[in-house]
């Protein structure tokens, strides 16, 4: 199955995090089949100093979606995330599915696709330069449209270290 997952770090070295994250992903869960540029992105939902980078890739897996959930939170946890009752804040590293095949699914857990991808910019923009023409399976429209129609006006910028 393909899959679209987001990376994201504001904690020290976000761009060993993701780097770190998607070697292990690569041995865990799948072939790495695309990834995005790095983007620099403001933290949303929350204030904090230091902008997030956030990559998007596109990964073939034979996991479960339960199973790609439960290896992504372990990895979250092996490289250092704790989670805390506070929704938005700081991390080393946050993993996110995005989509999973054209799969819907709605349970307490895990929800696919990804049910605020289309209000925010720091999805958008990186997933519209690897997947500009995929098609939403709810919101049926591809990821360019829903990019162009974003309300989201964070700034969102490609990293250059």
């Amino acid at each position: 199955m393909v899959v679209y997952l987001i990376l994201g770090s504001n904690i020290n070295d976000r761009e060993e995090y993701i780097d770190t994250a998607i070697q292990s992903m690569e041995r865990t869960v799948g072939k790495v089949l695309d990834k995005s540029s790095l983007y620099e992105t403001e933290p949303w939902g929350f204030e904090d100093e230091t902008y997030f980078l956030n990559q998007v890739i596109k990964v073939e897996t034979d996991l479960s979606p339960h199973s790609l959930l439960e290896h992504i939170n372990n990895l979250e946890k092996l490289m250092g995330r704790t989670r805390t009752n506070t929704r938005y804040s700081a991390r080393q590293i946050d993993i996110d599915i995005l989509f999973y095949g054209n799969l819907i699914m709605y349970e307490p857990l895990l929800t696919i696709p990804h049910k605020e991808i289309a209000n925010r910019r720091f999805v958008l923009v990186p997933l519209a330069e690897i997947a500009e023409d995929y098609i939403h399976p709810i919101l049926e429209k591809t990821i360019g449209t829903m990019l162009f129609e974003c309300t989201d006006n964070s700034k969102v910028h490609k990293y250059t270290p």
